[in-house]
């Protein structure tokens, strides 16, 4: 249970989650270029829980070990993006990368790089675009590649003392001809929540704003 927390209500939630499928759609044409096949990623849910609850869901998911991008993003909202699969995924991305030309020798030499790349295209879309919807800007930081468990990943981002509590955007990601499937989470403590629903409010009353005009036109 959380001690407190920032609620977004169910307006703010719809906002947020049209948010980030309007950055996802831009994030799979993206790689949908890159590697010449259907990538879909769908929003299915929005959550504010504990780095504990985030790290169980993960843990169900995939028992296995993980792969993760991870990007730092610092602006009027910071947080950590990751896009989350298992290792077993890594190399066949790469296969995607690269239309599986390449001997499985090259492939293993290129794999965090094209990770990384891959990581950084999607991350990257989905910030980007959800930044300019808020008229937000963010500086995000280069790719990481981390590996473990998602209890790894999520305890690495809470600070001595900070709030027990992050925004867990769940984004599936899939590359439909290939067994290859992932999610994304983007982690924000609660200062930078409380920042984001200000952000979302605003973004609200100026849609209403604009519908409004619409209508006396």
């Amino acid at each position: 249970m959380l001690s407190s927390t920032v609620v977004l209500n169910e307006l703010e939630i719809d906002a947020l989650t049209e948010m980030a499928n309007i950055g996802v759609s831009h994030a799979a044409g993206s790689l949908r270029n890159m590697v010449g096949e259907q990538v879909l990623l769908t929003v299915p849910s929005v959550a504010i829980v504990s780095r504990s609850e985030a790290a169980r869901v993960v843990g169900e998911r995939d028992a296995d070990k993980l792969v993760a991008v991870h990007q730092a993003f610092v602006g009027d909202i910071s947080g950590r993006a990751l896009l989350i699969f298992p290792e077993a995924n890594s190399l066949e991305l790469v296969r995607a990368v690269t239309k599986g030309e390449l001997p499985l020798e090259d492939i293993i030499e290129l794999e965090q790089e094209a990770v990384a790349e891959i990581g950084n295209i999607v991350l990257n879309g989905c910030l980007a675009s959800m930044a300019n919807m808020l008229q937000r800007s963010l500086t995000i930081s280069l790719p990481e590649i981390l590996r473990g468990t998602g209890r790894d990943f999520f305890d690495a981002s809470a600070a001595a003392g900070s709030e027990d509590a992050v925004l867990f955007l769940y984004i599936n990601f899939i590359v439909k001809q290939r067994d290859i499937s992932g999610y994304i989470a983007i982690i924000m403590d609660l200062p930078a929540m409380a920042s984001l629903k200000t952000l979302i409010r605003e973004l609200i009353e100026r849609t209403n704003g604009e519908v409004k005009a619409d209508v006396a036109h």
